[in-house]
Order: C-alpha cells, then sequence, then structure tokens
C-alpha cells in the first residue's frame, strides 16, 4: 500500500510538474482565420510568451477539424515568398514567438468542413518537454494580406 502512495505521489508531481512548465507559456490574441465551405486550408495566428527562465519549443499541434497541423514559416525564395514547414518554433527565456501573417504560423490541412467566424477551434500544442497546451481559438475574417501572404497563392514546400 505505501509503495502504491508513493507512486501515486510520483505521478501526481509530474503532471504537476509538467502543467506548472505549460503554465510558462501564455498565448495572446489567438485566431483561425476563417474560410468559405470548400477551403481545405486555413492557418492559426497567436503570440506565446515564455514568463520562464528556459527556452521552450512549440514541436506539434493538433485539431479536430483537420487531418494535420503543421508548423509554418515564411521564406523568400528568388524574389517569391513561400510557405515552409518547420520542426519546431523557438520560444526563448522570458520572449516572444509572434505567429501572424507573412510569418510563422500554424496551416491546419485537410479541413473537415468550412470554418465560420460564429465558431471556434480545438487546437492542443505540444512543447518540447511534452507539455500540452489546449486551446479554443476564435474564427475571425482577416481582411486582405501582407506580405504577399494571400490564402489562395500559398506555395507549399
Amino acid at each position: 500500500m505505501k509503495k502504491h502512495l508513493q507512486l501515486a505521489s510520483w505521478l501526481l508531481l509530474l503532471v504537476a510538474s509538467f502543467q506548472l512548465q505549460a503554465m510558462d507559456i501564455q498565448v495572446k490574441n489567438p485566431h483561425v482565420r476563417a474560410v468559405p465551405p470548400g477551403s481545405q486550408v486555413t492557418a492559426a495566428f497567436m503570440e506565446l510568451h515564455n514568463h520562464g527562465s528556459e527556452k521552450r519549443a512549440l514541436v506539434d499541434a493538433s485539431s479536430p477539424v483537420s487531418a494535420a497541423v503543421e508548423l509554418h514559416t515564411h521564406t523568400e525564395v528568388d524574389g517569391v515568398m513561400q510557405m515552409r514547414r518547420v520542426s519546431q518554433i523557438e520560444l526563448p527565456a522570458g520572449g516572444v514567438a509572434r505567429l501572424e501573417p507573412g510569418g510563422l504560423h500554424l496551416m491546419l490541412i485537410d479541413l473537415h468542413s468550412g470554418l465560420n467566424t460564429d465558431t471556434q477551434v480545438e487546437i492542443t500544442l505540444t512543447l518540447d518537454d511534452g507539455s500540452l497546451i489546449e486551446l479554443n481559438l476564435p474564427v475571425k475574417r482577416v481582411h486582405g494580406h501582407q506580405g504577399g501572404h494571400q490564402q489562395d497563392s500559398h506555395q507549399h514546400h
């Protein structure tokens, strides 16, 4: 019985440790770009503030509204802005990672349905230490485009 209590205490401490590390990361201004029915992709944007003393990294994301969620950035190749998949997004200690149009962002790929502005999208972020951040992001209409970023002209590589 004593061993079971010790194991349970250790597991609770481990879970609490992951939760505290994830709490060092604060998400601000999250939203998903609204898209019409029939669209297969959209993007999610937010600011990830790392209030901790150690650097972290966003290494994965998932959502029930799409078949896949990928971490992406925009880079200029021969004068043309192209989207590129990245393996992680750095979250510097005491710093901010901005996921925004024309820069780093999350791509939701193979959407199961269109996303209207009156809905919310569940997204789970996975950090490099295995901790999870569960979010409900509002769907917003994003007007115009920045830096050549336009929904229908993305080039994926």
